[in-house]
């Protein structure tokens, strides 16, 4: 399976500052053989798009409706219309029900974009498995933005159950994600990507530290081929 990375700044960037990264991203993704996704706030993707032709433009959320009423809720066809074309879904910092999270990934799989479902624990990971998302991102939710990684353990168990449910999802480990190092350990553990949000963005030169965090997935893809 093809390697990837998520560039995901949440609320930490919007406007230019975040079309600049984007641009850093696009060129990387022309030259390497990682997929590289970005995030962005919903009033950006459209933006996001326009600035880029090799990233995968993602959104924050899409939420389970169809066109009609739902005054304030993400509809998944806006989004994509935007540009986006792959979503997260059941982050710790928008989490939602399993009846949720189906109705959710079955829109996505309709209309053609991708799913990076959050699972905070083995169990969950599991559960959401069967769901066959795209991706599962695999992240206890007590260590978003510790700079604490995942132990070997978890990540080798995460990995192996979730393959073991459904082959074809792709499997995402980022907790703690603030270094190069860090990105080279998780994937050399046979995680098939992962992903930064304060590593870069609170880096003295994010543009840098997004390139060398690319790099650091495809030098650990190549020495396990």
């Amino acid at each position: 399976m093809k390697k990837f990375f998520v560039f995901n700044p949440k609320s930490y960037l919007t406007g230019q500052a975040l079309y600049d990264l984007v641009k850093v991203a696009d060129t990387i993704a022309s030259q390497s053989s990682v997929e590289i996704f970005v995030t962005g706030p919903y009033a950006d993707l459209s933006k996001m798009k326009e600035v880029s032709s090799h990233v995968v433009i993602t959104a924050q959320h899409i939420d389970a409706i169809e066109k009609g009423r739902g005054m304030g809720a993400v509809l998944p066809e806006s989004v994509y219309q935007a540009g986006a074309r792959a979503t997260f879904l059941n982050h710790a910092e928008k989490p939602i029900s399993l009846a949720e999270l189906v109705t959710a990934i079955n829109f996505a799989k309709t209309i053609g974009m991708k799913t990076i479902v959050c699972a905070s624990s083995i169990e969950e990971g599991k559960a959401i498995a069967e769901l066959k998302p795209d991706i599962i991102l695999c992240e206890p939710t007590q260590l978003i933005g510790t700079g604490q990684t995942s132990d070997e353990s978890y990540i080798l168990e995460t990995n192996q159950v979730i393959k073991d449910i459904s082959p074809s999802t792709r499997i995402m480990q980022a907790a703690g994600i603030m270094t190069p190092d860090d990105v080279y350990r998780v994937i050399r553990l046979g995680a098939d990507g992962t992903g930064c949000t304060s590593g870069i963005v609170k880096a003295d030169n994010p543009a840098e530290m997004l390139v060398e965090m690319v790099k650091a997935v495809e030098s650990a893809a190549k020495e396990m081929n």
